[in-house]
């Protein structure tokens, strides 16, 4: 009788499958672009009370800053590990969903137009990118991503 020793999951077909995804997926322009975007609107954000000029307000000054450098981190691995940070997309997501929110919760009724402005603006191009991510991760082993047509 021989005895045979179970298939570690390093070595399953499935997790092999889903690896061969990640690797095709983040070879596409479509993936590259959407980290490239990704990355610099995160160090907008971050920026974002200096460039525009909203620094008086130091609690969404601080928002900002520690937000889209988080955002940045998050988004940024996608190329070098995308089959292990991929999931983050969701986290990414809801910072931008939080950005949006963040001049009323922050600043109240305070809020000025160029800080409401700015985060709703670049909180919906990351949220935007985040989904975009999610989307990627989505669409499956079997579907081409980058591509036109069947």
């Amino acid at each position: 009788m021989s005895t045979q020793l179970p298939m570690s999951m390093e070595h399953h077909p499935d997790i092999l499958e889903l690896r061969e995804h990640a690797e095709r997926v983040t070879a596409t322009p479509l993936a590259q672009g959407v980290e490239t975007l990704a990355v610099l609107a995160g160090l907008f954000c971050a920026i974002s009370p200096w460039v525009v000029g909203f620094t008086g307000f130091s609690a969404l000054t601080v928002n900002n800053l520690v937000l889209g450098l988080a955002f940045t981190v998050l988004m940024g691995g996608f190329g070098s590990a995308f089959e292990r940070t991929h999931a983050r997309a969701w986290a990414a997501s809801l910072i931008g969903v939080w950005m949006i929110i963040a001049p009323w919760a922050t600043v109240g009724d305070e809020a000025i137009r160029r800080t409401i402005l700015t985060n709703c603006i670049t909180g919906g191009l990351m949220t935007c990118l985040g989904l975009a991510a999610v989307a990627m991760v989505l669409a499956g082993p079997g579907m081409r991503l980058g591509k036109r047509g069947g």
